[in-house]
């Protein structure tokens, strides 16, 4: 059975750099069959598709956070980790992290970046409320 689990912070102050981190168990983040990746759901509003890292480890960023987001992995602790830098109000939400099936660079950069859905990731973590006020 394949569980997430986040990790991190649940308060950040506005123009610090948010990090967290996903554990994976149950299955490696290496194997080619899945891609990784982070979503994010600010209060009252949908799902936000925020960035990806595959398989083979290419990383592929929602534009609009691109200049701010860095998803990296560990291989040897089954981990990846979000950093989202320079943090404002806006950026309060619980955070998720999920695996999907691999997916084109279309599918990432104008698909899910207009919608996602639960349905398009098998598995999730429980989700990370992250709040930034100072």
């Amino acid at each position: 059975q394949v569980q997430l689990q986040e990790s991190g912070p649940g308060l950040v102050k506005p123009s610090q750099t948010l990090s967290l981190t996903c554990t994976v168990s149950g299955g490696s983040i290496t194997t080619n069959s899945y891609d990784w990746s982070w979503i994010r759901q600010p209060p009252g509003k949908g799902l936000e598709w925020m960035g990806v890292i595959t398989y083979s480890g290419s990383t592929y960023y929602r534009p609009s956070l691109k200049s701010r987001t860095s998803i990296s992995r560990d291989t040897s602790k089954n981990q990846f980790t979000l950093q989202l830098s320079s943090v404002t109000p806006e950026d309060t939400a619980v955070y998720y992290c999920a695996r999907g099936k691999p997916s084109t660079v279309y599918t990432y950069l104008f698909v899910y970046t207009k919608s996602v859905e639960r349905r398009d990731f098998d598995y999730w973590g429980q989700g990370t409320q992250v709040t930034v006020s100072s």
